[in-house]
């Protein structure tokens, strides 16, 4: 355990970054299921407008440093791809 002020301070700044880093994961994870599901259910004109919900949430995730800006584009370029391949 810190024993120091700033060390108690920065155990306690980081838990709070740490629960609202994963509250958007989270939020990011249930975006692309439903996506996924739109695609399965072949219900390809309302994925299409989804999938700009989807693009802002992954480029904000990755203006933020939640995750790496290259993750983000590879997952934006696979699911523009699901879009034009059947399911």
């Amino acid at each position: 355990m810190p024993r120091r002020k700033c060390s108690i301070k920065k155990t306690r700044v980081d838990k709070k970054r740490h629960l609202k880093n994963l509250r958007i994961k989270q939020q990011l994870k249930k975006t692309i299921k439903s996506f996924h599901s739109m695609l399965q259910d072949k219900k390809t004109e309302e994925a299409q407008s989804f999938l700009q919900k989807v693009y802002s949430q992954l480029d904000k995730a990755a203006k933020k440093g939640i995750i790496h800006s290259k993750t983000a584009s590879r997952k934006k370029s696979r699911l523009a791809q699901r879009i034009g391949k059947p399911a």
